[in-house]
């Protein structure tokens, strides 16, 4: 089992190697970068490459590692003990499997994705460091434990929000995605937009970089929106000469698409403000 990448995702050869490398290991992989630089993407990928089922696991601020196991709905079986239910004498029937326990439970080898970790609360990592390292867990309501018929390739994304635990860190086969760089950009960019003339997509990656290069920019755009801003330019149907710029406007066309808050914004109107005062 060998990822090198799909025809709709541009894998650099250092993250070919680190998910080749996790795979091998039996470990999980974190994958830290910015938004938008395709982390989710990764996992779908490489289940795609590989050709296995996909099981994603959404964490959010409210989320316990808990739910990824299982959970158990006592007050549903005490409701239906009072109505004289058949079922209650199941304790089985009040268990809600988790993404783990799916995970666990397939024939099949399966990728288990693990979105956005940081979201969660600091003891998130923490309290799956066992789950996750001998691929088991105990189920407390009908005494039987649960392991993992494949050990699945486990693909966990990080925003860095927050620092995540060393014990957990230990058990991971880490890789930083790197923004990437003008030539990797254009590969990225041939698969979403083919054929886009070299005229029209040289100057919007030079005023793209020069953006995210710009002192003070509180949100740099990420590869997403960089897409999507293309997108919008192909669709207005504008070309190299159409983005060229004064120094009376500092903001690129259409730049709702690159630009997320009105402080950047700002920025750049004071920058265009200063050009016309020095000229």
């Amino acid at each position: 089992m060998k990822f090198q990448g799909t025809e709709s995702y541009v894998a650099t050869s250092d993250l070919t190697i680190a998910v080749n490398a996790a795979v091998t290991l039996e470990r999980p992989l974190l994958v830290k970068g910015e938004p938008g630089t395709g982390k989710t993407e990764l996992a779908r990928q490489v289940a795609d490459s590989l050709g296995l089922r996909m099981i994603e696991w959404n964490v959010k601020s409210t989320t316990r590692a808990q739910q990824g196991l299982y959970e158990y709905d006592a007050v549903s079986r005490l409701r239906d003990s009072q109505l004289g239910e058949e079922r209650v004498h199941d304790v089985s029937n009040y268990i809600r499997k988790g993404k783990l326990w799916q995970a666990f439970e397939s024939e099949e080898k399966v990728v288990l994705l693990i979105d956005e970790i940081d979201k969660a609360d600091i003891e998130f990592p923490n309290d799956l460091l066992q789950e996750l390292d001998k691929m088991e867990f105990f189920v407390y309501e009908t005494g039987e434990t649960i392991r993992a018929a494949q050990r699945p390739v486990v693909i966990i994304t990080s925003n860095n929000e927050k620092e995540l635990p060393d014990a957990f860190l230990r058990r991971c086969f880490f890789h930083y995605i790197r923004f990437p760089d003008e030539a990797t950009m254009r590969k990225i960019v041939e698969v979403h937009h083919p054929g886009i003339k070299d005229s029209l997509l040289t100057t919007a990656l030079t005023q793209f970089y020069e953006l995210r290069d710009q002192p003070g920019l509180k949100k740099k755009p990420s590869t997403s929106e960089v897409l999507d801003w293309l997108k919008l330019l192909l669709a207005e149907d504008l070309t190299a000469e159409d983005l060229k710029r004064d120094g009376a406007n500092a903001l690129p066309k259409l730049h709702g698409a690159l630009l997320k808050n009105e402080q950047d914004v700002h920025l750049f109107e004071r920058l265009a403000f200063m050009a016309r005062n020095q000229r």
